[in-house]
């Protein structure tokens, strides 16, 4: 396990927010958005999904570092002293395992980490100073729902071992934090895709990627032949699965805006993320064409186990509590991952 290394001077104020996974796609992208919210923030990452290098371009974009240590938030020791030496007065939880897909092949290792992790979080920050708990949940956790848009009384059905990690963390956060005077918000967001407008950081996925974006796009660089499409017969326009794609900047102002609304609330709330509007695979993959300038070499082939038919959000609870709604399209989302793979074709290197 990785032992705990630390950057940046000590932080006391009421702005200082700790993020675990701080070096991941949506958590690189948030510390952005948080710095340039006038937020001090201290990050933890312990790589296994991620680089070093995304530290040195967050301070690029965001015209000053973060503090830093690199640990897993299994090892609750580290992550308590960081707690000890920083003081955040909020956390924004974003460190586990995201691949549906994976988590049916290795559902152990997304237990230990999704869920023992959390706990883990959850012991460092007991007695400390943080009031603001903001997570890093999913859509997934509503399997495949009846009715859609999905709000957050739908029922909840995860149908794979990634959901129910996360549901379960979601459960146990709740439980946990009405025990304490720290206010929380799960954030359940749908599908991140997109990158920073500047191309400097965006997602890098280890191995094969298992989501659509990445895999198209480096279909479109040249590191992949073809993009496969799990599925051509579901009950939807065109066959393929509809999901609710979201800009990951959108997503970042998101976590930015739940931050505040946390102020104005004593209670742990869920709250959808999403645009509000269901795009399919083949229209992903169709604008993802668009923006590249040349079309996207694509195979059909069996269902994936886990994927749901049709999953997109309504998003009133979001505009109404956050005062937040997602502004970026789908041509957005497609141009800005493909000025982050063009420019990065072998992702950070």
């Amino acid at each position: 396990m990785n032992q705990p290394r630390s950057s940046g001077n000590d932080q006391t104020s009421a702005d200082t927010v700790l993020v675990t996974g701080a070096t991941g796609y949506i958590g690189s992208h948030t510390c952005i958005e948080l710095l340039a919210s006038g937020y001090d923030v201290i990050g933890v990452d312990n790589f296994d999904n991620s680089e070093a290098v995304v530290l040195d371009r967050i301070a690029e974009l965001a015209g000053r570092p973060i503090a830093f240590a690199e640990l897993d938030i299994r090892d609750t020791d580290a992550l308590r002293k960081v707690v000890a030496e920083h003081q955040p007065a909020a956390v924004i939880h974003f460190a586990g395992l995201k691949a549906v897909g994976e988590s049916v092949a290795y559902p152990d290792k997304y237990w230990s980490v999704n869920v023992g992790g959390t706990l883990s979080l959850l012991d460092a920050i007991a007695d400390s100073a943080v009031t603001k708990f903001v997570f890093s949940s999913s859509c997934t956790v509503y399997g495949d729902p009846a009715e859609v848009p999905v709000n957050e009384s739908t029922p909840v059905a995860p149908i794979s071992p990634y959901g129910r990690t996360k549901l379960t963390a979601e459960e146990m956060i709740r439980d946990i934090l009405s025990t304490r005077d720290c206010s929380g918000l799960l954030l359940r967001y749908f599908n991140p895709v997109g990158a920073h407008e500047s191309g400097r950081i965006g997602e890098d996925p280890v191995g094969v990627p298992n989501n659509l974006m990445p895999f198209a796009m480096q279909v479109a660089v040249g590191r992949r032949d073809s993009l496969s499409i799990f599925g051509d017969d579901y009950d939807t326009p065109d066959g393929t699965c509809v999901r609710d794609y979201i800009h990951v900047v959108d997503l970042a102002d998101g976590h930015v805006a739940a931050l505040k609304a946390l102020d104005a609330t004593d209670t742990c709330e869920i709250v959808n993320l999403g645009t509000g509007t269901g795009s399919s695979v083949l229209d992903v993959v169709n604008a993802a064409g668009e923006a590249v300038g040349t079309p996207i070499a694509h195979q059909v082939v069996g269902r994936r186990d886990g994927d749901a038919a049709i999953v997109f959000a309504d998003t009133t609870k979001a505009e109404a509590m956050l005062g937040w709604k997602a502004e970026r399209t789908m041509a957005d989302m497609c141009r800005d991952h493909w000025a982050w793979q063009s420019q990065n074709p072998n992702g950070y290197e």
